[in-house]
């Protein structure tokens, strides 16, 4: 019985294993040498041969998956996840700081607005009235409205520009150092991760399909890898040696059994008679 599961390959990557084989199947006709799919053997039975040899084929990229599950552990590990913890409740904070940091900022790009608006409609209002004959009495009182929101208005832009630039500058500050600090180890996982499907694709899998497609006894619901693929060793289960023992082999000797002698007693004449 041949061994059809991977014992170093971890259940969780075993997607990511028949991913990177979709993937490599689906574009095999972007490859020159596996040009040759379909013709003799087809993407799915090549599927099936690779799945059934994954124990062989990820051998190929074992330090470099090695690395990447060392690097994903010391992710899991519990001082580490109370870093990120941190991290995210800081980010938290922070979000909830910039929400209220945000509100701010629409007030103070609506005050100059809305002012700004009011300051014209009182002053344009006003300035009319005051070229009527007689001039409305509340003519006067809409100009000082106006200029009171032109004012408004001005300081409000000051006061935006001013709340801005300080933002601007606290965000500077502090935002860098957070993300450098956060994505250390996302960023070196990701290169193992990287470095483990590469390694996969371009010393398992890809010399895995091309062996299939140039051997022309393999069998597509075989685990064995093509007979050319000789760098991969051949794994699997062999039964145990029932076989009799050998003609030529010492046995005991069978006992012997003899009947008893039951032979009559010896009559003789009358000088033999017995006392």
């Amino acid at each position: 019985m041949h061994m059809n599961s991977a014992p170093h390959l971890l259940t969780e990557d075993r997607a990511e294993y028949e991913r990177i084989l979709d993937d490599a199947l689906r574009n095999a006709h972007d490859r020159p040498d596996l040009a040759a799919v379909g013709e003799r053997l087809n993407a799915e039975q090549l599927r099936t041969m690779a799945l059934n040899a994954t124990t062989l084929i990820t051998t190929a990229a074992a330090t470099e998956y090695e690395h990447y599950v060392k690097v994903r552990e010391e992710l899991r590990s519990p001082t580490t996840a109370a870093s990120i913890r941190n991290s995210v409740l800081a980010a938290s904070e922070g979000e909830a700081s910039e929400g209220g940091a945000g509100f701010a900022a629409v007030v103070a790009v609506l005050a100059p607005v809305l002012a700004g608006t009011a300051a014209l409609i009182f002053l344009l209002v006003g300035y009319i009235l005051k070229m009527l004959s007689p001039t409305p009495s509340f003519a006067q009182t809409l100009l000082t409205a106006g200029w009171f929101f032109g004012a408004v208005t001005a300081a409000a832009i000051l006061v935006a520009a001013i709340g801005l630039l300080l933002t601007a500058l606290r965000n500077g500050a502090t935002q860098v150092p957070a993300a450098e600090s956060a994505g250390e180890l996302p960023d070196e996982l990701s290169r193992a991760k990287d470095a483990w499907r590469h390694a996969l694709l371009e010393r398992g899998l890809l010399p895995f399909l091309r062996a299939a497609l140039a051997d022309p006894s393999a069998d597509p619901s075989s685990a064995v890898p093509p007979r050319h693929v000789s760098r991969i060793p051949k794994v699997g289960y062999s039964g145990p040696d029932y076989s009799s023992p050998s003609e030529g082999s010492t046995t005991g000797q069978r006992p012997t059994f003899t009947s008893p002698d039951f032979t009559s007693p010896d009559f003789g004449g009358p000088e033999h008679r017995p006392e």
